[in-house]
């Protein structure tokens, strides 16, 4: 009878787990990690219900149409909040923009026509008339809509959740287009730093040498360099600073988190027996780089990119605060606190909008440490 110790390595029977894990492959094996993580999988909920209300943000508030069938034509009026280009023209030629989207309007001149109102009739830059949204909603009868207050500032109510700021902008409203903006910015000057990052520390983690330490001496330089000091020397050069400018600035500088982790993961992937063996067979340097390293060094790239993600977040939600972004619109968090310093008796413009900063900023960075767990063995069983 043959032993177990006496069969080929590939005759002997893998433990259950083992083989689960050996089917799962690497990829599969973090995502089972880091869903054991109950703190990082609810960070990820939480990012998860954000970008869904940032994307479908015009269709959530605002006083755009979500849609509307006039003319035989279907339109998306609500698309206007991501770009006013986007607006369709035949609204304008046929005067119903400057009616506020009046369905009687749209019905005196086709009375088939009929829309779809978003699931907020709030306006999130303040511009509504409020007497032509009663109209617009039939709520002519409604003493709410009547006698528009001349002081607009209301506390939290059953027609605004969240209050409203000093000029009657809706706070739920414009945070739900500021939670877009937060996306953007995150998402934006991270994938900026990530691009500039991995190829700087790839570079030098592989061909080493002066290439090392040229990378490594520019990498020292722009951590002394004060972000925030940065991003108002920028904004005072600029004729129009945008928020594109505050994003291409934060990228500019948070790079090197990511460069320095990418080098030391080159640095010691480089050394491994099959990318000697890539070598041997004759794999150019980029092939050797793009084929064989990246994708082995990724994981722990994700990391800081995560942390980079909430720390972009909170500088446009700072620079916001300051009134050092460029733009005057309400529909920022950053800006919604930058209303309250006001009057501190509006105390909804402090927690709603906080609230919202502290927990994507939190949950950024539970997502990050939980990849952080799931990807270095030293962590695993912890």
């Amino acid at each position: 009878m043959t032993s177990a110790a006496t069969l080929p390595l590939d005759a002997v029977p893998l433990p259950a787990t083992a083989l689960r894990a050996r089917v799962r492959g690497y990829w599969g094996d973090v995502w089972q990690r880091f869903c054991r993580n109950r703190s990082a999988v609810a960070g990820l909920v939480f990012v998860v219900f954000m970008t869904f209300v940032g994307v479908f943000a015009p269709f959530l508030a605002g006083v755009k149409p979500a849609l509307a069938y006039y003319k035989g034509n279907y339109y998306l009026p609500a698309l206007a909040y991501y770009s006013p280009d986007w607006e369709p023209n035949i609204f304008y030629r046929d005067r119903i923009v400057l009616q506020g989207y009046s369905l009687e309007s749209m019905r005196g001149q086709d009375p088939a026509s009929w829309v779809i109102w978003p699931l907020f009739y709030q306006d999130p830059v303040g511009d509504l008339d409020l007497t032509e949204a009663a109209a617009n909603l039939g709520k002519t009868d409604d003493p709410a809509w009547q006698d528009p207050p001349t002081d607009f500032r209301q506390g939290p109510s059953r027609w605004h959740w969240f209050g409203t700021t000093n000029e009657g902008v809706d706070v739920l409203a414009a945070m739900i287009h500021g939670t877009s903006i937060a996306l953007l910015i995150g998402f934006v000057s991270t994938g900026i730093a990530a691009m500039i990052g991995i190829p700087l520390g790839a570079l030098a983690g592989y061909f080493g040498g002066w290439v090392d330490m040229l990378v490594s001496r520019l990498i020292e330089v722009v951590m002394c360099i004060p972000s925030l000091v940065l991003i108002m020397a920028v904004i005072a050069l600029v004729n129009n600073p945008t928020i594109w400018h505050v994003m291409a600035v934060i990228g500019g500088i948070q790079w090197t988190g990511i460069a320095r982790l990418t080098r030391a993961e080159f640095l010691r992937l480089r050394e491994m027996d099959y990318v000697q063996a890539a070598r041997a067979l004759g794999a150019g340097h980029m092939r050797v780089m793009l084929r064989h390293i990246l994708p082995n060094s990724l994981a722990p790239i994700l990391v800081p990119i995560t942390f980079g993600i909430a720390s972009a977040i909170l500088t446009e939600s700072g620079l916001s605060l300051l009134g050092l972004t460029g733009s005057a619109s309400p529909a920022r968090w950053g800006a919604l606190l930058n209303n309250a310093r006001q009057d501190l008796t509006m105390w909804w413009l402090v927690l709603f909008p906080g609230l919202a900063i502290f927990l994507s900023v939190l949950s950024y960075n539970l997502i990050g440490e939980g990849l952080q767990e799931a990807t270095d063995p030293r962590l695993r069983n912890r």
